[in-house]
């Protein structure tokens, strides 16, 4: 839920600030940067939460702790390669590719019932499914439209 407020919460203010400084809504651009915003934020919790984050994973992953950290960076690359005019569609689709692949590991935890923040096993269960497929499903659509689409149209 919190990652989707960041997201929201930053296309609605970057949209006004680009209305109020180039007299112009901005909607590629505001996508891009309440993505890269959304992305800063779940990578801090890649660090702040890394114990939790690793109980997310299967067991035949190896090198959870360290796979973690490499997903929070992965991110972090991310959000900077949105704005990098030479690597930002390639970014978008390496993107788009990570939203399907850290799928599983929600439902692995969901099924779990893991709450990565308590590192314990009394979190929201299956039903949190619900939410989370939905929302990883607008995060693809989201980088698809604000850096895709939006490169094909100009």
């Amino acid at each position: 839920m919190k990652p989707l407020i960041v997201l929201l919460s930053v296309f609605c203010i970057s949209l006004l600030v680009t209305k109020l400084f180039w007299n112009n809504y901005e909607f590629a651009l505001s996508g891009r940067i309440a993505m890269s915003v959304m992305l800063i934020f779940t990578a801090v919790a890649h660090f702040a939460f890394t114990k939790g984050m690793a109980m997310m994973l299967p067991d035949f992953i190896p090198y959870k702790i360290e796979m973690v950290y490499l997903t929070g960076i992965i991110e972090i690359a991310f959000a900077a390669g949105l704005f990098i005019p030479d690597l930002k569609i390639i970014s978008a689709w390496l993107l788009i590719i990570f939203f399907i692949l850290i799928l599983p590991s929600n439902i692995y935890a969901s099924i779990k019932q893991i709450d990565y923040q308590k590192e314990t096993f009394d979190g929201n269960g299956l039903g949190y499914l619900w939410f989370r497929i939905p929302l990883q499903i607008l995060f693809i659509v989201w980088t698809y439209l604000a850096v895709i689409k939006s490169e094909i149209i100009i």
